[in-house]
């Protein structure tokens, strides 16, 4: 830090009926994940980000991608999706696991809320992704799986349901202003075997 810079940091504390605690302990095979499109990195990311900049000594504001800054597009303020789930949750009552695409990215998240000998099974092709992890990866060579990894590569929250109640919860997210899709299925796993896979169609 230097002469006037500061950093301000925040969090808060909910609380929640024990009976109504949502910790993925109904996921089973079969059953459907759902994502919600992320603005950007988030909050996450950013030690890589900043050195794949310095390596390829680029002008953030000039370069742009998809008619916008490079600047604006890596410092899009993080989505909050707690309204949408919250609608979600309390009118259907469907939701088995929830997973927030942070720091880990879909590999190291989306197992914090899975059952032992249970895996997801994530289809690449079904989102399209934001131009500026395309540009990450390409400037900084960095590797498809490490990319989920390190990155959210768009998406920012998984939801598990029952694969009968994905069609109401589509429709919940979308008249909640959420862009949901059908990212993936949970399938029955190995004992200390991936707990994601990444794929390419299903």
């Amino acid at each position: 830090y230097e002469g006037e810079d500061y950093d301000l940091a925040g969090f808060c504390v909910g609380v929640v009926e024990k009976s109504e605690i949502i910790d993925g302990s109904k996921v089973a095979a079969g059953d459907t994940l759902i994502a919600l499109p992320s603005s950007g990195p988030h909050s996450n990311g950013y030690s890589l980000i900043r050195k794949i900049i310095e390596v390829a000594g680029i002008d953030i504001h000039s370069t742009n991608l998809d008619g916008k800054p490079l600047s604006e597009l890596l410092m899009a303020p993080t989505r909050i999706y707690v309204k949408a789930l919250l609608q979600l949750i309390k009118q259907t009552g469907s939701v088995k696991a929830m997973a927030h695409i942070t720091g880990g990215g879909l590999l190291e998240n989306i197992p914090r809320v899975l059952p032992a000998n249970s895996r997801a099974t994530i289809d690449l092709t079904s989102w399209q992704r934001p131009a500026v992890f395309d540009w990450l990866q390409q400037q900084g060579n960095v590797d498809e799986t490490e990319m989920h990894r390190v990155l959210n590569c768009g998406v920012g929250m998984v939801i598990c349901v029952a694969a009968e109640a994905a069609k109401e919860a589509l429709t919940v997210l979308r008249n909640a202003g959420e862009e949901p899709w059908i990212i993936g299925r949970i399938e029955d796993g190995k004992e200390g075997g991936e707990a994601v896979i990444l794929q390419r169609g299903n």
